[in-house]
């Protein structure tokens, strides 16, 4: 496995419109922020936690994954640790209403990235974004910079700046044996 650098993604990307657009929004609005954030590629799939742990060389806990929910009208973004799952229940209490899972179609028309890609930066459109206090546990994390090849190490601190998101406390941790 290597490293890829962001301008090779252009040569014969899976989605034109969802993998070199895509990440070049993604580094457009980190840009702005100024804090020095620059997505890793790959050339394996990181797109589920699983595989992104495995290619940047991590445990899936550091792997923050990006679902998107539909709460009564509105879209509403997750951001989670790769081995946690979301509590509904806390979710819904949080948000004030039925948290859906949305399928990938509608979460490419909400968001603009493709699954395996979803990340919570430079949305076509503002959501409300909850980062789980889950990810607080590793001083770095990783997310997707939409592709489902990529990996943006990232405080949590830096992922609320850059997201505007509200840290909540979200994980349903799975009973350990």
């Amino acid at each position: 496995m290597s490293v890829v650098a962001p301008e090779s993604l252009t040569q014969e990307p899976v989605h034109p419109e969802s993998q070199s657009d895509a990440l070049e929004r993604v580094c457009r609005h980190l840009d702005t922020f100024q804090l020095g954030l620059k997505p890793m590629l790959f050339d394996v799939s990181t797109s589920s936690a699983q595989l992104a742990a495995e290619a940047v060389g991590v445990e899936v806990g550091a792997i923050a994954k990006t679902i998107c929910f539909q709460i009564k009208d509105d879209p509403v973004l997750v951001v989670t640790s790769g081995d946690v799952r979301v509590d509904l229940k806390k979710l819904k209490s949080l948000a004030g209403g039925r948290p859906k899972f949305v399928d990938p179609d509608k979460a490419f028309a909400l968001t603009g990235y493709r699954a395996g890609g979803v990340c919570p930066f430079a949305l076509p459109a503002p959501m409300r974004i909850f980062i789980d206090e889950s990810l607080r546990r590793f001083p770095v994390v990783y997310i997707a910079a939409g592709t489902a090849n990529s990996a943006l190490p990232i405080t949590v601190d830096q992922l609320v700046v850059t997201t505007g998101g509200e840290v909540a406390d979200l994980a349903e941790y799975p009973e350990r044996s």
